[in-house]
């Protein structure tokens, strides 16, 4: 029989650490351009410098957090553009993933995850919109599982965990929930019956008004927050107009 190596206790700590960091910096409850040290760190999770670094290693890996040398760390900052070049993509792979899904999705699970992102949840604002990112995020990579491209599906994952937090940024730090229209309805008819070209004009439209409505929230929250970077000008894009995230 193979011997299992345990891990070892510093490596599992890192990994615990580098969890629940990586949860805070995504859903903004530690804002863009915040400083702190490995002490704090420490401190904050009771875990020892060689956990501490295993956790910032991966995290700045990630490109979550950067190095500031003898002033200790940064959670990485959000910029306009950053919400254009997401943004951009996903008006390019959504309509693919509409067209490759068409006549192929379940109706009854996508109407599940669309009731769940419009579902009102009785908790704080942050936790509401949690909640809405995660179902949102289901309902996206669900068309995009039923389009049958593998690179595809793996590649709007990346995008929607990027998306997270943009929108954590916008509208948690706004206070307010995103509003979602009815696209996922009209997108779940024109995929259900088939309708390739209505799908994905759906989908295209659908990201596009979701981008106006975050980049408006991001930019609000970059100017109320005052630890974040400056805004940096959006990029010019070939888009148009239309739903949610």
């Amino acid at each position: 029989m193979a011997t299992v190596l345990a891990v070892p206790d510093a490596t599992r700590k890192g990994n615990q650490a580098y969890d629940l960091m990586r949860r805070e910096i995504v859903a903004c409850r530690l804002l863009p351009g915040t400083r702190f040290t490995e002490a704090e760190v420490m401190e904050r999770f009771e875990i020892g410098k060689a956990s501490c670094r295993i956790a910032l290693q991966r995290l700045a890996q990630e490109g979550f957090v950067s190095s500031m040398p003898r002033h200790g760390y940064r959670v990485s900052p959000v910029t306009v553009k950053d919400v254009d070049e997401v943004f951009a993509l996903r008006m390019e792979l959504e309509p693919l993933a509409a067209r490759g899904a068409a006549g192929r999705v379940n109706r009854a699970h996508l109407e599940r995850l669309e009731q769940a992102c419009r579902r009102k949840i009785t908790v704080e604002m942050g936790n509401q919109i949690d909640f809405f990112l995660e179902a949102n995020r289901g309902f996206h990579l669900a068309i995009a599982a039923a389009a049958g491209n593998g690179r595809l599906y793996r590649t709007l994952s990346g995008l929607l965990d990027e998306m997270t937090r943009l929108v954590a940024l916008g509208f948690g730090v706004q206070g307010v929930r995103p509003n979602i229209e009815n696209d996922h309805t009209a997108m779940i008819e024109h995929l259900v019956a088939g309708d390739a070209d209505s799908a994905a004009l759906v989908a295209r439209r659908h990201v596009e008004t979701f981008r106006d409505m975050t980049l408006e929230k991001v930019i609000a929250s970059l100017r109320d927050t005052a630890v974040v970077a400056p805004v940096q000008p959006p990029m010019q894009a070939p888009m148009a107009d239309g739903g949610e995230p």
